[in-house]
């Protein structure tokens, strides 16, 4: 389809939101020009384009977070005015973020209800919003627990909860930042039939996503966002996920294919019989033993909450197991600080680069330096090198494409996809010896992913291993040269990344495919 050309055919139903000459401009950045987007009343309706192209501020600004500069938006055929999610929610529209805003300490029910329980007489009447929760989750295939503590849940049990939440105030509108990012397949199957249920119903839903396939599966139309503006509106049936990736990025859509072994007799990292108890006592790792040579990737999968960030944290010495040993190379780190693993050459790619990875209001010279700032570039003996710290982060900026005004912008100020560049460029810097990679390409768009995995598959050719932890699962299968899978805080299956499939992969981390060693 040509680009620029909004698609003629139409899809039935009102306007639910028609968003006209948005415009939003944060210091030193563009993040919205002229954006125009008309959303039908009961469809899934997809945004699509690259880190940096303006989706996410643009939902932000539909669901009250931002005040556009230039621009109207329209709610059910009526111009509006939104100032806070407030207005939003009053309005009908309800956002799930990507990172789910729940408190895990309180059940299902109260995280449902809170900052709108019901009451009577100064009661909260807890059974009404019981029976409420109950209701809209037979309605709408979103079976939940009320009771249950939220810290007890799995992934996609949360992302019910959050659904709920929107659906128990009153949304009409439903907006769905990365939905799926977290979820096997198997969760991602129950999460279309809900939304197949939402759309029989009326309601409406904003599918912001960056798998293309499921795009094209569950959306009725997709609006293609680049450089900050709308550049098409087009039916899945009418294009393919290559054409799309080329509306969003200009290239082909990448694959994580590795198949050509490099694999070594050297053992870099050797974890052995390591078992790890948390705050309260729980073991959370039992018995977890692997090694990582030369050249390889090992991939974790594992459902959320299953021991993945543990084991993460272990292996870079942030905690400290009771039983079993650490190696890098000849040397026992068990006991070592994070810092001497990082000095001695382990790369750090965390699972959220907001709270882990970055400082927000800090430079993105001043981030080049975190982790590694007694080594050079970035020091001179004792000191900060500033000269070699910013001339290397130029060049960070220019080999990993990241999308900035300058080095001297706040990391807070570029998109996520933009932030995790800048991260893998820092950890890939000094030439690690092994890297442990939580998550690197969640919420990336397309050309940062395969910018992502060109720099992995480079560095393992040259002897980097690699500790590769990925709700992706056919990143986790064509990255890895050996797969295991982590349940309740143990391994309890192996799998050969070049036969398994992802619902079989999907089916060993729930445990429906039995325990294997």
């Amino acid at each position: 389809m040509e680009e620029g050309v909004i698609s003629t055919e139409t899809v039935a139903g009102d306007v639910a939101v028609q968003l006209r000459g948005i415009t939003k401009t944060f210091p030193g950045v563009r993040a919205n020009f002229d954006i125009d987007i008309t959303v039908r009343r009961g469809t899934v309706h997809a945004i699509v384009g690259e880190n940096g192209a303006g989706k996410s501020t643009l939902m932000k600004t539909l669901y009250g977070m931002h005040r556009p500069d230039e621009g109207t938006i329209e709610i059910d055929g009526k111009p509006v005015t939104l100032k806070s999610p407030s207005d939003a929610i009053a309005l009908g529209v309800g956002m799930v973020h990507q990172h789910f805003q729940l408190a895990d300490n309180f059940t299902v029910l109260e995280n449902i209800i809170l900052g709108d329980e019901p009451t009577s007489s100064g009661v909260l009447k807890m059974d009404v919003a019981r029976e409420r929760i109950l209701e809209i989750g037979k309605a709408y295939r979103l079976s939940v627990d009320p009771d249950a503590l939220v810290e007890d849940v799995g992934v996609g049990d949360r992302q019910r909860v959050e659904i709920i939440k929107a659906l128990y105030r009153g949304c009409r509108t439903l907006i769905l930042d990365e939905p799926t990012a977290v979820l096997v397949p198997q969760e991602v199957e129950q999460l279309f039939s809900a939304l197949a249920e939402l759309k029989s119903q009326g309601l409406t839903v904003i599918f912001i996503s960056h798998k293309l396939d499921e795009v094209l599966s569950v959306a009725d139309e997709i609006t293609v966002i680049r450089g900050g503006t709308t550049v098409t509106t087009v039916l899945p049936h009418e294009v393919t996920a290559r054409q799309l990736a080329e509306l969003m990025v200009g290239s082909e859509l990448p694959s994580p294919e590795t198949r050509e072994s490099t694999v070594t007799d050297r053992v870099l990292l050797d974890v052995s019989s390591v078992s790890l108890a948390n705050d309260a006592g729980r073991v959370v790792l039992e018995d977890i033993s692997f090694t990582i040579h030369a050249g390889e990737v090992v991939g974790i999968a594992g459902v959320e909450g299953n021991g993945q960030a543990e084991l993460v944290e272990t292996v870079m010495g942030l905690q400290k197991p009771f039983a079993g040993s650490v190696r890098l190379g000849d040397e026992d780190i068990t006991a070592w600080s994070t810092r001497a693993r990082r000095e001695a050459g382990v790369g750090y790619i965390p699972e959220d680069r907001t709270r882990h990875g970055l400082l927000l209001e800090a430079s993105l010279w001043e981030n080049r330096i975190l982790g590694h700032q007694t080594e050079a570039p970035n020091a001179k003996g004792v000191l900060i090198d500033r000269k070699g710290a910013r001339a290397d982060t130029e060049r960070i900026v220019a080999e990993y494409d990241v999308r900035t005004p300058g080095i001297n912008v706040i990391a807070s100020a570029l998109s996520g996809g933009n932030q995790q560049k800048l991260i893998v460029g820092r950890e890939m810097s000094g030439n690690p010896r092994v890297l442990v990679a939580a998550h690197p390409t969640r919420g990336v768009d397309v050309g940062a992913q395969a910018a992502i995995w060109d720099e992995i598959r480079k560095a393992r050719v040259a002897g980097l291993g690699v500790l590769l932890i990925s709700a992706d699962l056919d990143e986790l299968i064509g990255l890895s040269d050996r797969i295991k899978v982590l349940l309740r805080g143990r391994f309890v299956a192996d799998a050969d990344p070049h036969t398994v499939t992802p619902e079989q992969l999907g089916s060993a981390m729930t445990g429906a495919g039995g325990e294997s060693s």
